[in-house]
């Protein structure tokens, strides 16, 4: 069967979120939608006898680095290279646009692919996934993004993302969250309500306290019965403090990046990230 490549379009979107709700993932239909303002032209389909059978979207951090997310194709078209190629193709689309690093997140099954493309490791992500009981909760106060707190993000982060912040903001305002200790700013996140469950992330923090703080006042809020955090595995907080949560295990990826990673960011300080389809 002969394939063929095009650009994403508005359009594609809803076959998209089809392959992301066969293969169980949280990304919703406005997921889609950001990534094509943030990158219209690097934000790829594959089509087979004119249906889509497989997507690919990319992203740019201040020409810094890219991420390459949304890696999806049709389970009855998987094993025919449509997804190497995609790959490809995005990192070819990215080379074009003189990007010096990028980076994806892999699960342990992609991982010798990206391998052999020339990724290698950065760090390890734990998914991890509280399962609890429904609760009427009421509306948190929306949140406000400041300065202080993209400016915060710029350093943890390693680029400005602070479009994209500011998109999920104005959706997911309650999760809009920050903390202070003795009028120090010691953390912030944010948050989701993905198809499956709320997210939280990127959750950053200075100490144990502000990040059990934020954790605790993200939970208050959400009203949904499954919640998913991003955790770094080696947090010197994260992992303790969702077990005692009572959040379980899911699943591991590895950060990895092709090229010169010189803006690693503050891993230090990241208790959980965004995500794996934005970093």
């Amino acid at each position: 069967m002969e394939f063929h490549l095009h650009r994403m379009t508005a359009g594609d979107i809803p076959a998209g979120a089809r392959f992301a709700e066969i293969a169980a993932w949280n990304q919703t239909r406005n997921d889609w939608g950001r990534f094509l303002r943030a990158s219209p032209d690097g934000c790829f389909v594959a089509e087979a006898g004119g249906e889509v059978v497989g997507t690919v979207a990319t992203i740019s951090y201040e020409g810094r680095f890219a991420w390459i997310g949304m890696v999806l194709v049709h389970p009855g078209m998987r094993g025919k290279g449509i997804g190497t190629m995609l790959l490809k193709t995005a990192i070819d689309y990215l080379a074009g646009c003189h990007v010096p690093c990028i980076k994806l997140d892999a699960t342990p099954q992609g991982k010798p692919l990206y391998t052999k493309l020339g990724f290698v490791s950065e760090y390890e992500i734990e998914r991890w996934h509280l399962q609890r009981a429904p609760a009427d909760k009421p509306a948190g106060t929306p949140g406000q993004i400041t300065e202080e707190m993209l400016e915060q993000d710029r350093e943890v982060f390693g680029a400005d993302r602070s479009e994209l912040l500011r998109a999920i903001a104005l959706e997911h305002a309650d999760f809009v969250l920050r903390s202070r200790r003795q009028g120090e700013f010691t953390g912030y996140s944010f948050g989701r309500r993905g198809a499956l469950a709320d997210h939280l992330g990127p959750w950053v923090a200075h100490d144990e306290y502000s990040a059990d703080e934020l954790l605790e006042e993200f939970l208050r809020r959400s009203n949904r019965t499954r919640v998913f955090v991003d955790a770094l595995k080696d947090n010197l907080w994260a992992i303790g403090l969702l077990r005692r949560r009572g959040f379980r295990f899911s699943r591991l990826l590895t950060q990895m990046y092709r090229g010169q990673n010189k803006f690693p960011g503050r891993v230090d300080l990241q208790c959980g990230v965004l995500g794996s389809e934005f970093g």
